[in-house]
Formats: structure tokens, C-alpha cells, sequence
């Protein structure tokens, strides 16, 4: 075990995974817990938190599994009484909560508009909202969202909710991070590029060619990247962990892009 987050709560969002492997949020409650925090995993799928949190224990950690809705306010205050009652504090909310419609704008219904804007973008309103007052008076917390490389490029993918959403959130951590930042709170994004994660498999497959599988998937996202080959979730994790820990102490409204170098090259 590691002490980068010795003694510290955090709070994860989508600490489940979509499918198989591992997604972001699950490495990142991992990894979290490796390094000594006690983790609260959130997750609409209680199986997929349960999951997680039961990886943590195995490996002598301490995590909770709480079924969450991050778009929903009572659940999200619920979640994090709860994080409060179990724990006494919370030190660090990582928001990762994400979902993507390969939907152009012609064709977008207003259902699917608010409902990924909800999911992507009014959860960390909630998350925000309930533990910010928490931190404010412990006088130190960190929060790490993730945006992604589609906030600030065109990925050729058309799912504007998407990156319409991913854009919106560097703004608000932006405005977090300069409101609290003399209350001792840091925030921070974390912007992924193309990274070979259960949610890619699960629905991004039709943005490439509707007759491919997910190895031709893979294959074609992999050349995109100017190191012949994607991330992973652990590359996410790792850069969360920087930006929650200690370490980054004088980084705040800091934009980590995580993409082997592929928005340098498409500019």
C-alpha cells in the first residue's frame, strides 16, 4: 500500500465499470485505495460499485458501495451523508460520471439533450453543491473532474451532447477552483483522449464503421494516436491521483490532458 492519500476520503462517481475491464472510475477507486484513502464508490449499477469496492477490500482497503444516481439531488445527498457517517469527512470528489449519444444535432430529441447533460453535467452540480460547504470547513479538499480532449477538439465522432458537456465542465471547474481557492479547496479537470475503456465497447462501436467488430475498433483508434495505440484507464487513474493528492498542493483550475500527444498533432 501506498501513503500518496494517507488518512484522506474520496467520494468517486462511476466508481463501477460499464463492462469487463476496467473503466476510469473503477481504477481510479482502486488506485486511490492503494494509496491509502478510504473510497466511496457511486454507481447507478450497485453490482458494478459492489464490484469495486469488494477489489478494494481484498486488497486490505476500505471502501463503501452506495447506488447513486449522480443526476438525481436526494440521491446525491443521501450518498454523501452517508460518505460523511461512515467516514466523518470527505478530503477529495472525483467526478467521472459520463455517457455519450452518437446523435447529430438535426436529430437530437430534447429528451436525449437533457438527459446527457443531466448525467455529464448537472451531477457535478449536485456532487459540488453538497460537498463544498463540507470542505470549506475542514479548510482543504480536492476535486477532480473529467472532461476529455472533445471539450476542447473535434473528434470527428458526432456526439455533440458530449462534447458540448465536456466543454461546460472545464468552465465550472474553472469557476470552482477560483471561488474556493482561498477556503483551501483545489479543483481540477483531467481531459482523457482516446483511451481502450468497457465504455468505448459498449457504445462508440457504429461512430467507426457499422460493420466493423471491436477489434477493427480498436485497430483504427489505435492509429489515431501519435503513440500507435490508446490509453487506458490507469493513465486516467494515475493523473487523478496526482491532482488529489498532496502533491499538487499549488494546482488548481489545472487542465491535465491525458492523449499520447493526439491534440498536438490535430490542432
Amino acid at each position: 500500500m501506498g501513503t500518496r492519500l494517507k488518512d484522506k476520503v474520496a467520494v468517486v462517481t462511476g466508481a463501477g465499470s460499464i463492462g469487463p475491464g476496467w473503466g476510469n472510475g473503477k481504477a481510479v477507486s482502486v488506485l486511490f485505495a492503494r494509496e491509502g484513502a478510504k473510497v466511496v464508490c457511486l454507481d447507478v449499477n450497485k453490482d458494478a460499485a459492489d464490484e469495486t469496492a469488494g477489489i478494494i477490500a481484498a486488497e486490505g482497503g476500505e471502501a463503501v458501495a452506495l447506488k447513486c444516481d449522480v443526476s438525481a439531488a436526494a440521491e446525491v445527498d443521501r450518498a454523501v451523508a452517508e460518505a460523511v457517517r461512515c467516514f466523518g469527512r470527505v478530503d477529495i470528489l472525483h467526478n467521472n460520471v459520463g455517457i455519450a449519444r452518437l446523435t447529430a444535432i438535426e436529430e437530437i430529441t430534447e429528451e436525449e439533450w437533457d438527459r446527457v447533460l443531466s448525467i455529464n453535467l448537472k451531477s457535478l452540480m449536485l456532487t459540488c453543491r453538497r460537498v463544498l460547504p463540507l470542505m470549506a470547513a475542514q479548510g482543504k479538499g480536492a476535486i477532480v473532474n473529467i472532461s476529455s480532449i472533445a471539450g476542447i477538439r473535434d473528434s470527428g465522432v458526432p456526439y455533440i451532447t458530449y462534447s458540448t458537456t465536456k466543454g461546460a465542465i472545464l468552465a465550472f471547474t474553472r469557476t470552482i477552483a477560483l471561488q474556493y481557492a482561498k477556503k483551501g479547496i483545489r479543483a481540477n479537470c483531467v481531459l482523457p483522449g482516446l483511451m481502450n475503456t468497457p465504455l468505448i465497447h459498449a457504445g462508440l462501436q457504429s461512430a467507426y464503421s457499422k460493420a466493423a467488430d471491436s477489434a477493427e475498433m480498436v485497430k483504427r483508434r489505435d492509429a489515431q494516436c501519435p503513440m500507435g495505440h490508446m490509453g487506458d484507464a490507469w493513465d486516467v487513474a494515475y493523473a487523478a491521483l496526482y491532482l488529489a493528492s498532496d502533491e499538487a498542493k499549488y494546482v488548481t483550475a489545472a487542465e491535465l490532458v491525458v492523449d499520447g500527444g493526439i491534440t498536438a498533432k490535430f490542432a
